[in-house]
């Protein structure tokens, strides 16, 4: 089993920056053997993909964030990253660290960010 916690979340102004932390623990040797992505949903949406980390390293990002958010992982310390810079209200959600190969498929339990006046 894998667990995954995610911290950084908060409020923030918009223009602002957060980082969100994705830390992985349990039967996990090497991040990098792992999809990651970052999710996140809006009441009343359904959970879309953010932004995502293929274990050889490729990246994708949703439009809607192109440009403002960075995914990036540090497998020393087992733990993906979510930089997010250029806050808009829109990016309000829970925001969820997903690790998925093969069968394999963990959620972590969210971080809520909101970014507003």
């Amino acid at each position: 089993q894998v667990q995954l916690v995610e911290s950084g979340g908060g409020l923030v102004q918009p223009g602002g920056s957060l980082r969100l932390s994705c830390a992985a623990s349990g039967s996990i040797f090497s991040i990098y053997v792992m999809d990651w992505g970052w999710y996140r949903q809006a009441p009343g949406k359904q959970r879309e993909l953010v932004a995502a980390i293929a274990s050889g390293g490729t990246t994708n990002y949703a439009d809607s964030v192109k440009g403002r958010f960075t995914i990036s992982r540090d497998n020393a310390k087992k733990t993906v990253y979510l930089q997010m810079n250029s806050l808009k209200p829109e990016d309000t959600a829970v925001y969820y660290c997903n690790a998925a190969k093969a069968t394999m498929n963990y959620w972590g339990q969210g971080t809520q960010v909101t970014v507003s006046s």
